[in-house]
């Protein structure tokens, strides 16, 4: 009874609808008045497709497709062949370039059958109201719903031509397999454009948005295959295909080739969009005002950010970034090969430090896109890998020391505070390059203090370590005392300013990103930092080196133009790292447990150290 009672309100409402814009049309100040109700209480804004966007590595490779929220290839309606545009009017709304919007004939048609049916049979739906829905309302089946999809289709009709609804319509409609739109279908099925479609391929694809799930061609075939059939039969009784066309398009092979999305490369590819959201942040003045506001205000602040980066990503985007397959691969690989422990885990970062780039990034051995990124998200202690730059280069950038100044290497306190060498060895007065390559602890303490802590922390602020605080700026920080430490990530971005006489530049994932078109949206505007001078540099880069062939990161030696780099190990052997350069790379490696202890029983090997040469040495 209901459903009856709704029928004879539908018949009742309609021919009033009908009479009010017959006489509207023949009022032009009614007419008016009409479309500013319309306008009021029916707005259609401007229509921004989603669509999806691409990230790509070095050699402009597709390695990740990302769909926030839908698989869409936008494609202009010229790039759209006649042939599917005409199948779809005439298999959906051969009135389509008559009507305002919807089909009264068809409507009266539809409410026949579905009152015979006792339901919604036959929705009549033409394909502008097919558009606005899709667009702009749900799927629910009801009669306010219909009346809501009539009125946004009369508003479609008078913002759009016939020409840009059906373009619009050809790019919304879902085709099963997350493929929303005729272009993302033919890639997702076919791995071709809509272009290089066959004619049977093309009238294949329109068989499925009728009914996707029934249709569906990875699961249903021969049912969609049927309707294929089907299409080219209604196209060639209305004339646009004679009967040998017919029969040869249906007769015509078609073979699928599925395709996977594309989500290469887990590690570097979460590091690259969170690097988006800082390259947005900075590029349009997030980052500047969140700089000075309140603890509300940054809270706001990021979740206005956030629908931000989801608004860039759904316009369709390219992220081209500074990736290196094969030694990223290398990389992830030498993490899993040195680490066969079960509970160890380990982070390592290459950068080409000409470019400033970062071309490989390992976040676990056997990392999953979105998980906890240890490359950029694990702060540990540095240990003896800080005293390069917290320690030596400022000191040598201060008082031009020559390597053979000594300093003592015996026991010492400040103020309460008394740090041990390695073993609690003594070793009375040692140069300043025995010091260092030998990583003694108390020589490192009592040129902290000799630098003077504030000086030494101003030289550090310049590699923007996120979380160096103030309690940091003790004489416990020259042996790695820190408050929440370092990443790799920022360890390794720091260390490349000894290839880089003195100065310093963040390196970065992404080069560029564009729009669809190739219009660049975003990029980098990074400048150098001078941080020491070159004299320093080179007396560092002469101890980095010796550490390789004499001191402790001998196991990281191989021959090269130049090498040099600095281990680190934390009290109770909690992390081991090593950070290092050769003429071409920084990279930097860190071993430990998520949940820090003791893992002193794998130093001997010195996986950190084997792991590092390991991604560099194949580097050419």
């Amino acid at each position: 009874m209901r459903v009856f009672t709704g029928y004879f309100f539908i018949i009742l409402l309609l021919p009033v609808f009908i009479i009010l814009l017959i006489q509207l049309s023949e009022e032009t100040s009614r007419v008016q008045s009409f479309h500013k109700v319309l306008d009021k209480n029916i707005q259609v804004e401007e229509t921004n497709l989603s669509q999806s966007s691409f990230i790509k590595d070095q050699n402009g490779k597709i390695v990740s497709e990302i769909h926030k929220p839908m698989n869409r290839i936008y494609v202009s309606s010229e790039k759209i062949p006649e042939f599917i545009k005409e199948i779809f009017i005439l298999s959906e709304d051969r009135h389509f370039y008559e009507h305002a919007g919807f089909d009264i004939a068809a409507m009266g048609r539809a409410l026949a059958v579905n009152i015979q049916a006792n339901g919604i049979e036959e929705g009549a739906s033409t394909i502008t109201q097919q558009l606005a829905r899709n667009l702009y309302l749900s799927y629910e089946q009801t009669y306010n719903r219909k009346l809501s999809e009539v009125l946004y289709a009369y508003q479609l009709e008078r913002m759009y031509s016939k020409e840009e609804i059906l373009e619009l319509y050809l790019n919304t409609i879902y085709f099963n397999s997350g493929a929303y739109g005729i272009e993302a279908a033919a890639n997702t099925y076919f791995q071709k454009s809509t272009e290089q479609l066959t004619k049977a391929e093309l009238a294949f694809l329109a068989a499925i948005p009728n009914n996707p799930t029934l249709y569906n061609p990875i699961t249903h075939f021969d049912q969609t295959k049927a309707r294929q059939e089907r299409l080219i039969d209604l196209i060639t009784k209305e004339g646009f295909l004679n009967n040998e066309e017919a029969i040869a398009l249906k007769g015509e092979s078609i073979q699928l080739n599925p395709k996977k999305r594309i989500d290469l490369y887990p590690d570097y590819i979460t590091y690259v969009e969170s690097e988006l959201k800082d390259l947005i942040a900075q590029s349009e003045g997030f980052t500047a005002q969140m700089a000075e506001a309140d603890a509300s205000q940054k809270e706001l602040l990021e979740k206005n950010l956030d629908t931000r980066v989801n608004e860039v990503i759904a316009s369709g985007i390219v992220i081209e970034t500074a990736l290196n397959p094969a030694v990223q691969e290398r990389a992830v690989q030498a993490v899993k090969r040195y680490l066969p422990y079960k509970d160890i885990e380990g982070s390592a970062t290459v950068i080409d430090h000409g470019a400033h780039e970062i071309i490989a990034l390992v976040g676990g051995k056997n990392y999953q896109k979105y998980d906890f990124n240890r490359a950029y998200q694990g702060y540990r202690q540095p240990g003896s890998a800080i005293k390069p730059l917290l320690v030596y280069a400022p000191y040598f950038n201060q008082t031009n020391a020559a390597l053979s100044e000594k300093i003592s290497a015996d026991n010492i306190c400040f103020n309460g505070y008394c740090p041990k060498n390695y073993g609690e060895g003594t070793y009375g007065m040692v140069t300043l390059e025995q010091a260092l390559i030998k990583s003694y602890n108390t020589p490192a303490v009592r040129i902290l203090n000799k630098t003077g802590i504030e000086n030494a922390f101003n030289d550090l602020a310049k590699f923007q370590f996120k979380k160096v605080t103030a309690e940091d700026q003790r004489l416990p920080a020259a042996i790695g005392g820190f408050s929440y430490g370092m990443t790799s990530l920022e360890m390794t971005n720091a260390f490349t300013v000894f290839a880089n006489g003195g100065n310093y530049q963040p390196a970065r994932t992404i080069r560029q990103v564009t729009d669809l078109s190739g219009k660049v949206l975003y990029k980098w505007a990074d400048s150098p930092t001078v941080v020491w001078n070159s004299t320093t540099v080179d007396k560092m880069r002469t101890l980095l080196n010796k550490v390789t062939t004499s001191g402790t990161g001998r196991k990281a030696y191989f021959p090269s133009p130049y090498i040099g780099g600095k281990t680190g190990t934390t009290n109770d052997y909690h992390d081991f790292w090593f950070i290092g350069l050769t003429d071409k790379v920084t990279a930097g490696v860190w071993v430990g447990k998520d949940n820090p202890a003791n893992i002193k029983y794998v130093e001997s090997t010195a996986p950190h150290q084997l792991i590092w040469k390991e991604i560099v040495s194949g580097i050419k």
